[in-house]
């Protein structure tokens, strides 16, 4: 049996699978969510290993029942968020900086300004206070024990696999997918990046050592190997084999991030796409683009936990039904600022249109289109970067459920959109690779056991619809600025 470790921004699940990879068992739970100032956003990273511990210890107790043992375990992570700890103590020295953590966002803004381009030509990244960087050096700069820690030379950073690497193996590692999101990692010579551990201060000695994505970093105390790390979105994008150039993922989740494998060819975006690393695997460097949506399900949340509109998503389907289409409402979701292709920490969410005809039913369709519009949107802006027509978007994560906005992201995006049975594909993901860094399976065998859910295709056209929202994102923009 192999795990699949999900440590993810609101839970820590481990996913059990047996060897064709049908699901065993799930393990879950959840840890706090805090939040010291408007606009912050921390984890406690002593509560993240707890979590780790007891989701690992649930599947073990569910393979011993089965008379099985865990082969492997492959980490998938959370991207982004910053853990800082001392090598001699072996203490954290302050929470987790969460990768929706917009703390550094003056300082983002500065450095766009000053040393955007270049820092995009090294990272493929576009500078914001999503991304790592600017998280180590507030935290440097800001926290006395991290300041003592730097001085003495014990200071260790790392993104959330390179912590639960440390922890479960004692291992200082990253693999090349979550190094190419911190914005100190050169894309182009595969190392960390000289003048841009000098810009922000960091030393390299700080920084973990960088693997292959499937490569046998070490063994948890009772055994077993581990054998992948991989970000959240790289993993889920292998995870629905989207192994050849041109093939589309897009996880909805938190947020919603949308990969699209590039193969060997780094493609630098023009409409401010990121250009990522999908997956290293011995010889075979696979490079990606990728758009993110900061919130997707945390919208559902919104509107059904602060604007009481139902009791649960189901009910808010219903309801949107009930009415069929957006009585002229238009839903901005830049709750935590925007994302690509805009980067805008200062937008705010918008609910535009309102007349005395208006009720709840037109917002909640609104809010619906609002998450298929801002997907759809970076999918045409990759069909045009890479000169390649999609068609067909694979995607996963708890919003896929949604019967009716995969309906409206087939309508929008003009192609098929396809559901997998398995919608666990970021937990998949890891355990494939970490059992192909074993030599248990090949690509081959995993394209064999994929299996479709259901398949949604266009049905009517919403470009007069998809118009107009861009229209309210404009409005949007810069509002907190």
């Amino acid at each position: 049996m192999y795990i699949g470790l999900d440590q993810g921004t609101t839970s820590t699940r481990a996913i059990l699978f047996d060897k064709d990879f049908g699901i065993i068992h799930e393990a879950r739970r959840e840890f706090k969510q805090i939040y010291p100032k408007e606009g912050w956003v921390e984890h406690n990273p002593d509560d993240i290993w707890q979590t780790v511990v007891e989701v690992l210890e649930e599947c073990k107790r569910v393979a011993d029942s089965k008379g099985e043992k865990i082969e492997v375990i492959g980490i998938t992570n959370q991207r982004e968020t910053v853990v800082a700890w001392d090598a001699e103590s072996k203490r954290t020295l302050y929470n987790a900086i969460v990768w929706q953590c917009r703390r550094t966002a003056e300082r983002s803004s500065y450095l766009r300004k000053e040393y955007g381009t270049e820092i995009k030509r090294r990272t493929g990244l576009v500078v914001d206070p999503y991304f790592s960087a600017t998280k180590m050096e507030w935290l440097i700069e800001n926290v006395p024990d991290v300041k003592e820690a730097y001085n003495k030379g014990t200071l260790r950073f790392g993104t959330i696999d390179t912590f639960l690497a440390w922890k479960l193996t004692g291992k200082h590692v990253t693999d090349y997918s979550n190094a190419s999101r911190t914005m100190l990692f050169n894309i182009k010579t595969l190392d960390w990046d000289d003048e841009l551990l000098s810009l922000f201060n960091i030393r390299r000695e700080f920084l973990p050592q960088v693997v292959d994505t499937a490569q046998l970093i070490g063994y948890t105390e009772d055994g077993i190997p581990v054998a992948s790390l991989v970000g959240d979105q790289q993993a889920a994008l292998f995870g629905q084999t989207a192994f050849q150039k041109g093939d589309i993922k897009c996880t909805l989740g938190t947020g919603s991030f949308i990969l699209m494998n590039t193969g060997s060819d780094l493609i630098t975006s023009e409409h401010n796409l990121l250009t990522t690393i999908g997956w290293k695997i011995k010889d075979e460097l696979t490079y990606a683009l990728e758009g993110s949506v900061f919130i997707t399900g945390t919208l559902v949340n919104y509107l059904i936990r602060n604007l009481g509109f139902a009791k649960d998503s189901s009910e808010l389907t219903e309801l949107a039904l009930q009415v069929g289409n957006n009585g002229g409402i238009y839903f901005v979701p830049a709750l935590t600022g925007i994302g690509a292709p805009y980067w805008d920490p200062y937008a705010r969410g918008l609910i535009i249109g309102l007349t005395p005809g208006t009720d709840k039913r037109h917002i909640i369709y609104a809010a619906f289109e609002g998450i298929a519009f801002s997907v759809g949107q970076l999918v045409m802006l990759m069909e045009k970067e890479s000169s390649i027509k999609v068609n067909t978007l694979k995607v996963d994560g708890g919003v896929s459920k949604n019967n009716l906005i995969m309906q409206i992201l087939s309508d929008v995006v003009g192609s098929v959109v396809e559901r997998p049975v398995n919608r666990e594909t970021t937990a998949l993901g890891a355990a494939t690779l970490a059992a192909m860094a074993l030599g248990i399976v090949d690509k081959k065998k995993l394209q064999e056991i994929r299996k479709i859910d259901r398949i949604f295709t266009p049905k009517q056209s919403r470009e007069e619809e998809f118009g107009k929202w861009k229209q309210a994102v404009n409005r949007a923009l810069s509002w907190e600025s």
